[in-house]
């Protein structure tokens, strides 16, 4: 069971989701696929706020991939609720 938080969007467990199984991506690449079904303008908001909070990290050149804590999250192991924005 996921632990999401008040900051957080329908989108950002999709955009999770995507990078654990499909790897690094950039906004544009996650809004063309079937998993990620919002605009790449919202996916992009959506990433910087996930960097915030450490369940992204951004490689450079718009490109995002999941960290370990992200990984944590989406195995129900970290209570997105206790992560503090850095």
């Amino acid at each position: 069971m996921r632990f999401d938080a008040d900051w957080m969007s329908r989108a950002d467990d999709r955009i999770l989701e995507h990078l654990a199984e499909s790897g690094p991506d950039t906004p544009k690449e996650m809004a063309d696929s079937n998993r990620v079904r919002f605009s790449r303008q919202h996916i992009n908001t959506r990433c910087k706020t996930l960097v915030e909070y450490g369940l992204l990290v951004h490689l450079g050149n718009g490109v995002y991939d999941i960290t370990r804590t992200g990984e944590q999250y989406l195995a129900g192991e970290v209570d997105a609720r206790n992560l503090d924005p850095e």
